[in-house]
C-alpha cells in the first residue's frame, strides 16, 4: 500500500471511493492523455467523469485563466457586476432554445439540480416530484431524495415527495416491444399521478443518459410522450443534462434534444469548465425570476471560472466537437457491438456519442457481474486506457473520453478495451473449464 493510500484512508470517509486494486495518482495530463506518480502514460477515457470535456494543458483555456490570474481578480461575489458571468448567460440561453430564458449559475451538478427543484417546487406550491428509477442527481439532501440508484441513497429522509416511473428498466421487459414498452411507461405515469400523488405535482426531473445508472436512456421519443400528459397537468419538466449537455451524445446539442420537446428548465455542470468547478440552471425567466426571497451563490460563476468555461465553449463551438462525438462514437459503439458478439461476459453494449456503455455478466448464469466489471478495468488500465465504472448493479463500465478525441486515439483505446474483454473472458473460460 503506497504512503498516499494509507494518508487518504486515515482522513477521507471510506464511502469515497477509489478505483482500481492500488489506487492510482494522476500527476500530468496532455490532450486525452494522462500521466501517474510512477510515470505511467494513460489514454483517458472517463474524463474526470465527464468533466475535462476537452482533455487536458489547453491552450485556450490555460490563457483564458491566466489572463483573469494576471488581473488579481480570482473572485468578487455576485454582489458585483461579472462580466464573464453575463457573456457566458447570454451565450447558453441562446444554445437553450427556451423561451426567453435566464441563468443562474452554482459550484456544481448537484447544486443545480437542488435549485432547479427549489424554483419548481415553488412555483407550483407542491412538495411533489416524480423522478426516473436508477437515476442519480447528487448528493445533497434534496438531490439524494429524487435519486433512484439505492446504492447512492444515504437516507430514507427527504425534504421532497417522489414518485419514481419507469423508462429506464427496458431490460425487465424482454417480453415487450419498444412500442409497447414506450406505451407501458407512459402508462403507468398516468397511474402514478392518478393513484399515488395528491394532484398538483411540481416537476418531473430526468436524465435524458442516465450517468451512474450505466449510461441507460430512456428511449427516444419517450420524453415527448410524457410531456404530453405533463402538460395536462402543468407538470414541469427539468432535464438534468450535467453529463449529457454540450453535445456529448452526438446527435444534438442537449439529450433531451432527441425526444423533441423543450423543457421548462436545464441543468448543467461538468465539462463546462474543462476542470473547472461551474454548474447551473437555465430556465424560462419567470421561473427564475419568481423566487420570492434573496439569493445569492458566494462562488457560483465566479470570474475565474466563466473564464475557463467561455473558453472552453467557445473552443467547443467552433471546432464542432459535437459532430466528432457523433462520427467516433457511432463508430466506436458499432465495431464494440461486433467484438462483443463472441464474449459471453458481455451482456449488453449500448450508447449514444462519446457516452458509451458494457455491461458484464457472469456467463453461466448471465447475472450482472461487478467482479468481472473490476477485472476488466484492471486489465485496461494495464493496458494503458482507463474507464469508469456505474450501473444499478455495478456491473457496467462507461466509456466517455474528451471531446476532442482523434480517430487514432478512438481506435487505441477500442483495442484496448476489446483485448481487456478478451482477456477476462479467457479467465472465466479457464476458471470454469
Amino acid at each position: 500500500m503506497s504512503d498516499l493510500l494509507k494518508r487518504h484512508r486515515a482522513v477521507m470517509p471510506n464511502w469515497v471511493a477509489l478505483y482500481y486494486d492500488e489506487p492510482l495518482e494522476i500527476v500530468s495530463g496532455k490532450g486525452c492523455r494522462v500521466q501517474d506518480a510512477q510515470g505511467n502514460s494513460y489514454l483517458d477515457f472517463f474524463a474526470g467523469i465527464l468533466t475535462n470535456m476537452l482533455g487536458y494543458d489547453v491552450p485556450e483555456v490555460q490563457e483564458a485563466v491566466n489572463r483573469q490570474l494576471r488581473s488579481g481578480v480570482v473572485h468578487t461575489s455576485t454582489l458585483y457586476l461579472i462580466r464573464s458571468q453575463v457573456e457566458l448567460a447570454e451565450k447558453i440561453a441562446a444554445l437553450s432554445g427556451i423561451d426567453n430564458p435566464k441563468v443562474f449559475f452554482t459550484n456544481s451538478g448537484t447544486e443545480a439540480n437542488e435549485t432547479a427543484l427549489l424554483l419548481a417546487t415553488h412555483a407550483r406550491g407542491s412538495d411533489q416530484v416524480l423522478a426516473m428509477r436508477n437515476s442519480y442527481h447528487g448528493r445533497s439532501y434534496a438531490a439524494t431524495a429524487v435519486t433512484g440508484n439505492r446504492s447512492w441513497k444515504n437516507s430514507s429522509l427527504s425534504p421532497l415527495n417522489v414518485h419514481y416511473l419507469h423508462g429506464t428498466d427496458r431490460d425487465r421487459f424482454p417480453g415487450m416491444s419498444d412500442e409497447e414498452y414506450a406505451r407501458f411507461c407512459v402508462e403507468d405515469l398516468t397511474s402514478v399521478l392518478d393513484s399515488a400523488t395528491a394532484g398538483g405535482v411540481a416537476c418531473l426531473i430526468i436524465e435524458p443518459v442516465q450517468g451512474v445508472g450505466g449510461f441507460t436512456a430512456v428511449p427516444d421519443g419517450l420524453i415527448g410522450e410524457f410531456k404530453k400528459t405533463l402538460d395536462e397537468h402543468g407538470i414541469l419538466l427539468i432535464s438534468d443534462e450535467v453529463q449529457t449537455g454540450w453535445g456529448r451524445t452526438g446527435e444534438t446539442f442537449w439529450g433531451i434534444q432527441a425526444h423533441g420537446v423543450t423543457p421548462d428548465a436545464m441543468t448543467f455542470a461538468k465539462g463546462l469548465g474543462n476542470g473547472f468547478a461551474i454548474g447551473g440552471v437555465v430556465a424560462r425567466g419567470e421561473l427564475l425570476d419568481a423566487l420570492p426571497a434573496n439569493g445569492i451563490s458566494t462562488f457560483g460563476g465566479n470570474p475565474l471560472s466563466t473564464a475557463a468555461a467561455h473558453a472552453t465553449l467557445d473552443y467547443l463551438l467552433s471546432h464542432d466537437l459535437q459532430a466528432q462525438a457523433h462520427r467516433l462514437g457511432t463508430k466506436m459503439i458499432t465495431e464494440l457491438r461486433r467484438a462483443a458478439e463472441g464474449l459471453p461476459v458481455v451482456g449488453a453494449v449500448r450508447g449514444k456519442g462519446l457516452m458509451f456503455a458494457v455491461d458484464l455478466v457472469d456467463p453461466a448464469t448471465g447475472e450482472p457481474s461487478p467482479a468481472i466489471a473490476g477485472r476488466v478495468m484492471e486489465e485496461t488500465r494495464a493496458r494503458g486506457l482507463l474507464i469508469g465504472k456505474g450501473g444499478l448493479h455495478g456491473n457496467t463500465l462507461r466509456m466517455a473520453p474528451p471531446l476532442t478525441l482523434s480517430e487514432a486515439e478512438a481506435e487505441e483505446g477500442l483495442a484496448a478495451l476489446v483485448q481487456a474483454l478478451e482477456a477476462v473472458a479467457r479467465e472465466r473460460r479457464a476458471d470454469q473449464g
